[in-house]
């Protein structure tokens, strides 16, 4: 096969994918369900069996290998993985990304996209795998390590490339200049223009959607003509190790060199991430994870074009609610799903301290704090139903500040333990929430990643909403929520939080939360405030991946 063929095979769902960045309504290629029908009657038997036979063993890819290996991922349900994974040589690594660059430019703008289309494909075929992967190395229970760490993280893979082609299908590949001259002949050149990517780009994987997060930036940069460094976090290499796998193979079978994507995992006692974000050939940086990395990256990569998503606080303000019901239980699958482990999750409510118009009445302070409390509670208490939206949690940093907050606050709703019925040694917990009066911005305006939410009494719904967009501006948010039955006070939230760059979810009581976001019709960030400095996706986040160089000649006669 070559790229060109692939192209031609993956047409019709490129041009769906450019419609659906245009449209922003629900589509997906890829089926989000686990369902025989969609996947085959053994797919799933098949990928546990794939990912049981990668425990204890070298995971090689065939790279120029240095002296040593890396891999020490412990599965948050209690067992450790065993694989191993052969350091990268990083100067020969470079050094045959950068000699691969030249038949990754002519290969063309729709070839690249064929390629990197096949590539969503397979990894779409071999979702279980990399679902059981994902479960494992990030503590997600499994149908959201299916959906987050297979299709929608192919989703976003997808909505990268479709972005990045159609920046790049925007410059015509060449043209005939002609310039009239009066009573001379015209001027006529012929002129040429190559779509040439930066170079090199480095994807910095995150411990806790190491797919999710990673694929935009792997994708938009190989689309756009570079090749990709995939570094993940040391407690989550198999999901980008596989990723990386089934890269390499498509990239061969394609005719190109499978050096183009490269594999150069580290351990937490030996990390390499600055090194190899500070070489000189390393054009582009993708990065998820803590602010005091993410600004590191921006204040010291200053070769790179660097996209970060860091830390924020995301907010919710409670003005009042026809569905007290609804508003609660929505409220609760949010603080609830993975543990509050999603950078959307939400960490603060902010609630009038004199109450909330409530359905006919009116609910005080207290009692939304109870309702909320009471509504985890309850929404928890079938704990072979809980392990399943709870999933583990991730690190023992997490565990760890789970036990401390208890003193952060006035205690509504504690955390326990959960035993899990599968695995015994699994850590998971519920969320814990809290009281904090509206002085402690010191507590409840830092991010604090984990099941840990804040209630925090505000003047009145004008003062929460001042307090929410203002930590919007100063400490960062991806997400934030409103509930009122006003349509002034809605509107009133909705300008200011446009004005902070964050993106609002208003009055949801259904199976839409806003700690999700979806491909092709949500921006996942705004790039507006510190939380991140780019959106997935948006043409911004493809078009400064690549350069126009044209050369010219005169026509012949």
């Amino acid at each position: 096969m070559t790229p060109d063929t692939l192209f031609a095979r993956h047409r019709p769902t490129l041009d769906a994918a450019v419609a659906a960045t245009r449209a922003r309504g629900y589509w997906s290629p890829f089926t989000e369900m686990p369902s025989p029908r969609a996947y085959g009657e053994t797919a799933a038997a098949d990928g546990e069996t794939a990912f049981k036979a990668r425990l204890n063993t070298r995971f090689d890819l065939h790279q120029p290998a240095g002296p040593g290996f890396a891999g020490n991922e412990r599965s948050p349900f209690g067992f450790d993985l065993g694989v191993t994974y052969p350091t990268a040589d990083v100067d020969a690594v470079i050094a045959a990304a950068k000699a691969a660059l030249p038949g990754w430019r002519k290969a063309g703008v729709d070839g690249r996209a064929g390629v990197c289309l096949e590539i969503l494909t397979r990894l779409n075929r071999r979702s279980f795998e990399i679902a059981n992967a994902v479960m494992h190395t990030t503590g997600q229970a499994f149908m959201m390590a299916f959906q987050a760490g297979g299709p929608h993280a192919q989703d976003r893979g997808l909505e990268a490339v479709a972005y990045g082609w159609k920046a790049m299908a925007d410059q015509v590949p060449s043209a005939r200049w002609e310039k009239p001259q009066g009573k001379n002949p015209p001027l006529v050149m012929d002129k040429t223009f190559d779509v040439v990517g930066r170079g090199i780009g480095l994807v910095i994987g995150c411990a806790t959607f190491p797919t999710w997060n990673g694929f935009p930036g792997l994708f938009a940069s190989l689309v756009t003509g570079n090749a990709v460094l995939v570094k993940p976090h040391p407690a989550a290499i198999l999901p980008l190790a596989i990723t990386v796998e089934v890269c390499r193979e498509v990239l061969a079978e394609a005719g190109l060199d499978p050096a183009l994507v490269a594999l150069v995992p580290d351990t937490a006692n030996a990390p390499i991430t600055k090194e190899l974000a500070l070489r000189p050939e390393v054009a582009l940086i993708d990065y998820t994870g803590s602010s005091e990395f993410g600004d590191w990256l921006e204040q010291n990569a200053r070769q790179a074009q660097v996209f970060t998503e860091k830390a924020g606080v995301n907010t919710v303000v409670i003005d009042g609610t026809d569905d007290p019901k609804g508003m609660v239980r929505n409220l609760a699958f949010t603080l609830s799903l993975y543990s509050g482990q999603m950078c959307t999750t939400t960490q603060v409510f902010f609630v009038p301290k004199d109450g909330i118009a409530a359905g006919e009445g009116r609910m005080s302070f207290d009692e939304v704090v109870s309702a909320l409390a009471q509504g985890v509670d309850k929404f928890l208490s079938d704990p072979e139903r809980a392990v399943e939206v709870l999933g583990c949690i991730q690190s023992e940093a997490t565990l760890a500040r789970i036990e401390q907050a208890a003193s952060l606050g006035r205690v509504a709703l504690p955390s326990r333990a959960i035993q899990h019925p599968k695995f015994p040694d699994a850590r998971v917990r519920t969320p814990i929430l809290l009281v904090v009066e509206a002085d402690r911005e010191d507590v409840y305006g830092r991010e604090m990643f984990g099941p840990i939410a804040m209630v925090v009494p505000a003047a009145d719904t004008a003062d929460a909403i001042r307090r929410a967009t203002g930590l919007a501006r100063t400490r960062g948010a991806l997400t934030a929520g409103l509930y009122s039955t006003d349509p002034a006070t809605i509107e009133a939230a909705r300008e200011a939080f446009v004005e902070a760059g964050v993106a609002l979810s208003v009055n949801l009581t259904g199976g839409v939360f806003v700690n999700q976001s979806a491909a092709f019709s949500d921006f996942h960030g705004t790039g507006a405030n510190p939380a991140c400095n780019a959106a997935l996706c948006d043409l911004a986040f493809v078009a400064n991946r690549f350069r126009v160089v044209q050369s010219r000649i005169p026509a012949a006669a």
